[in-house]
């Protein structure tokens, strides 16, 4: 199984000062380093934390696996096409929100949502959708034509009961499979830590977990290459 790296609270941290450090850039060179997959960044309309110059910096250094996310608009269209990362992540995205709350309505907005993943692919970028662990999701991520969905596992991470764990996890199981039999590639994110990590990387269908808070946070205290050291073990 990959890991993906998400480095956005690495500028969260540099944003609270608005300052120049620390650097995001600076931190994917360590995750690059530490061995993990890819870098994952998030470049929002408002622009909170990842810069247009955080990502233009990244695509010159990252030597893994770029993955942008962001919203299906013609800002970040152009701006995608102009970067080409190896991956684009298409996300919902609210002004208020402190992160991503949920996976995108993929059947209410079908046709603007293929137009932009043909856009992308046109430019051998591969494309994903952030959505809920839900067949109908997943039946309309086929019928767009994405080429990875990524799995919202924050309900699961969010969740206390062990019953209302399990049945989760049985959740995000039959998506994965309904997915992958759909010809889907499949990643899965949000939420994930150093204790939870373990029951969604048994799920064999799941290719890819994108993890970033966690990590960062673990780095304040070990370092990021040992923090993104100790999550590949989790996840192997």
């Amino acid at each position: 199984m990959r890991l993906g790296v998400n480095i956005d609270h690495v500028a969260t941290v540099r944003e609270a000062r608005q300052i120049d450090e620390p650097d995001p850039v600076a931190a994917a060179v360590l995750v690059d380093l530490a061995g993990a997959y890819g870098i994952v960044c998030h470049l929002r309309e408002d622009r909170r934390h990842i810069k247009d110059r955080d990502v233009y910096f990244l695509r010159e250094i990252v030597k893994s696996h770029l993955n942008l996310e962001m919203a299906a608009t013609d800002e970040m269209v152009k701006i995608a096409i102009d970067l080409k990362p190896e991956m684009v992540t298409l996300v919902p995205e609210k002004r208020e929100e402190l992160t991503t709350e949920g996976g995108l309505e993929i059947a209410g907005s079908q046709e603007h949502l293929r137009e932009v993943i043909s856009q992308l692919q046109k430019h051998r970028i591969v494309t994903s959708l952030f959505i809920e662990p839900d067949i109908k999701q997943i039946k309309a991520s086929a019928r767009v034509q994405t080429d990875y969905v990524e799995l919202h596992t924050g309900r699961y991470a969010n969740l206390r009961s062990k019953k209302s764990i399990s049945e989760e996890l049985e959740k995000i199981k039959s998506a994965a499979i309904a997915a992958s039999k759909l010809g889907l590639g499949v990643s899965a994110g949000h939420g994930l830590n150093y204790q939870n990590v373990h029951e969604i990387a048994k799920i064999r269908e799941i290719e890819e977990l994108n993890i970033g808070h966690s990590i960062v946070g673990r780095a304040l205290f070990v370092g990021m290459e040992k923090a993104v050291r100790e999550m590949m073990d989790l996840i192997k």
